[in-house]
This record gives C-alpha cells, structure tokens and sequence, in this order.
C-alpha cells in the first residue's frame, strides 16, 4: 500500500495508517484518485509549521549582515501623484 491509501482503505485501517504515519513518513489518503489529506506525526507537524526564527535572527545569519549601509531618509517631501491620469 506505500503511503497511499484509498479513502474506504484508510477508514478500514486507520490504526494502520496511523502507525505509518509515526514510524515512517506522512502518509496521503485519495478520494476518487485525487490527493485530498495527510495523516502525519505531530512531532513531523510541528517541524513543518515551526517559525524558522524571528526577523532580527534572519536579518543575523544573512550574508549582508557584515555591509555597512548607511540608511538616511531623505528631507525631500512627498512627490505629486497624477489622480487623473488612471494609466499607469
């Protein structure tokens, strides 16, 4: 059977399906041949959702972290904006 099961398949074996989705991979269930869920292990789901670290940790491990930029806003107002114009 793999990691595929057929939607009646899986229902009649769902412990079966359970336990392959904890001892090996996720496993997908297909209704009419068409993928339509996953059972997997949360410890697999909590990876895959896992935030990947907060913004200044990204920010850290980029190689540009080592450039110097120098970041001044610029004392030149708002530019005009043509409403009119529609087109763009």
């Amino acid at each position: 059977m793999g990691d595929h099961w057929r939607l009646q398949d899986a229902k009649n074996r769902f412990s079966e399906v359970v336990e392959r989705a904890l001892e090996k991979e996720p496993q997908v269930v297909t209704r009419h041949g068409r993928k339509v869920v996953v059972v997997m292990s949360i410890d697999y789901y909590e990876r895959l959702v896992a935030p990947q670290g907060d913004l200044v940790e990204f920010f850290r491990r980029s190689p540009l972290s080592e450039v110097d930029m120098a970041l001044e806003r610029s004392n030149e107002g708002a530019r005009e904006v043509d409403r009119a114009g529609g087109g763009g």
